[in-house]
């Protein structure tokens, strides 16, 4: 059975090939995304989700920022670095910029381009571009309905060096109404919580999957929300390209409480409560649906970092 997953081999033979691209098509590809963005000036969702991203409203200059044509091509980490050259490459080299690798979860000092930063005021500094999407951004076929569904919860995911999810599985590892296990086997918290990983498929016989956030967000949340399965969450405290922020409880996934306590509460209300659980997962799909289409992805990706630019390099 198929993973689920994006191909690593296919993105990175993409992301080699996109390096090896002639400058003249690279500038004529960069030229229409522009012209494109121009055109959708008008088109309030694009520009909606631009002002979103990135949410600088005044000028601020930056201090000790790389030009584009200084950034390194990086030992480590490289999906940061192919994920933001997909779009850096069609703006002028003298440019500078600070960009973030890894799980952000703090609001940097300066404007930053980030993969994720925390949900709250005053986050203006941390620029959201989707980075990492080849493992964050994956969307399923669902072929089961929820009504066939087993009327359980299943948790499957890195335990180690995230209390959250630690207090998780020691609350509900064994119970009857949610199947939760640690997947990773590096370093174990404990013996008894281990299991081997399934494939993102075998998750979609279950109605519920708990979405927990771990360095940053929880990484199952955009294929969870794309399936005829229900997202169980806490409220989310930090957000990526996919505006976890903008995300609303109990109509695009259920809401728990912080400490978990009502999960149990929760299954049993939608278990019997079928018609709302439906309407949860085509609200949720309704949402996925927004970052679906490469050419409009493509377009707001240019228009932040243009906008970026604008208020930086002042």
């Amino acid at each position: 059975m198929a993973s689920g997953k994006n191909s690593k081999f296919l993105y990175y033979l993409r992301c080699y090939l996109r390096q090896c691209e002639l400058p003249c098509i690279t500038q004529k590809r960069g030229l229409n995304l522009l012209e494109a963005l121009e055109q959708n000036k008008d088109n309030e969702l694009i520009f909606n989700r631009i002002n979103y991203y990135c949410k600088l409203s005044t000028p601020t200059p930056l201090s000790n920022a790389t030009a584009l044509k200084d950034i390194p091509f990086p030992k480590r980490q490289k999906v940061y670095f192919f994920d933001s050259q997909e779009y850096l490459r069609y703006f002028p080299k003298h440019l500078r910029c600070h960009i973030l690798s890894g799980d952000i979860n703090f609001t940097p000092n300066e404007p930053s381009i980030v993969k994720s930063r925390p949900i709250a005021p005053n986050n203006e500094n941390g620029v959201l571009l989707n980075m990492d999407k080849v493992r964050h951004f994956v969307f399923l076929h669902d072929s089961h309905s929820v009504e066939n569904k087993m009327g359980k919860a299943i948790f499957r995911g890195a335990i180690h060096g995230k209390p959250n999810r630690i207090a998780f599985m020691e609350q509900y590892f064994g119970s009857s109404f949610c199947d939760c296990a640690d997947v990773v086997d590096r370093i174990v918290v404990n013996p008894t919580w281990q299991a081997k990983p399934i494939s993102l498929y075998q998750h979609l016989v279950y109605r519920y999957i708990i979405c927990l956030e771990g360095n940053d967000v929880a990484s199952n949340l955009k294929w969870v929300m794309s399936s005829n399965s229900i997202a169980i969450m806490p409220r989310p405290t930090c957000e990526t390209w996919f505006m976890e922020g903008t995300l609303k409880p109990n109509v695009h996934y259920i809401e728990i409480k912080p400490d978990f306590s009502d999960l149990e509460e929760k299954i049993d209300y939608y278990n019997t409560h079928l018609d709302e659980a439906k309407q949860i997962i085509s609200n949720a799909h309704a949402y996925v649906e927004q970052f679906q289409n490469k050419q409009i992805e493509d377009i707001i990706s240019v228009g932040v970092l243009k906008k970026y630019f604008e208020m930086t390099n002042v």
